[in-house]
């Protein structure tokens, strides 16, 4: 059974997506076959603070707060009003690429490559995991924050990027909330990220899809 997302824990209030355009159910919103359950904010645990995997073999993701799940996938896919149809891929980030990629693959995730070329925001290289229609993106560390931090601290979630078809008509709904459309460092593909005023408690980018 290949390792598949059942749902992603962020620490941010419910309020805060449907203000930019989110359909929610309570505390949860789906997007695409993923559920994202939006537990509240707070001062201490922000942002992605973990998620729920479908076939793992173990829970020790090197750091990364991981549970079992045998729950199906949703039966419908909710179409959201700022046109976000998907979850591209999470993005994680660990000071040691190597010991964090042997953890995820002993654990059973599909590693598809590792890309060895530094990032724009200065990552020299990163390490592409397959979990159905999502794509796990672990990104090393740049050698200064290494330097600050330590390289034996655990890998740790990041941020999320979410597939907009229209990304044109999104971007322009959400107005200030996002940034200027450019290109991706996929070829052929364009991206924007959202804005600290979007309310939300981690980085977010908007793409078109592959």
């Amino acid at each position: 059974m290949p390792v598949t997302i059942d749902e992603l824990t962020v620490a941010d209030e419910p309020e805060a997506w449907a203000a930019i355009g989110f359909r929610l159910d309570g505390r949860i919103c789906v997007i695409g076959d993923v559920r994202v359950h939006l537990t509240g904010a707070d001062p201490d645990d922000k942002g992605l603070t973990g998620w729920s995997l479908r076939g793992i073999g173990t829970t020790a993701l090197d750091g990364l707060a991981t549970a079992t799940s045998d729950r199906e996938p949703p039966d419908e896919r909710t179409t959201h009003p700022n046109g976000v149809t998907a979850l591209d891929h999470v993005v994680a980030i660990t000071p040691a690429l190597e010991r964090t990629v042997s953890s995820l693959e002993a654990a059973g995730l599909d590693l598809r490559r590792i890309r060895d070329e530094p990032t724009p925001a200065g990552a020299p290289r990163q390490a592409f995991f397959r979990l159905g229609g999502t794509i796990l993106e672990v990104v090393q560390e740049p050698a200064d924050a290494i330097e600050r931090g330590g390289a034996d601290r655990p890998a740790f979630f990041w941020g999320l990027a979410l597939t907009a078809p229209e990304l044109d008509r999104t971007v322009a709904g959400l107005g200030d909330h996002a940034g200027a459309i450019r290109p991706a460092v996929q070829p052929g593909r364009r991206i924007a990220t959202l804005r600290r005023s979007a309310g939300l408690s981690l980085p977010v980018a908007l793409m078109t899809p592959g």
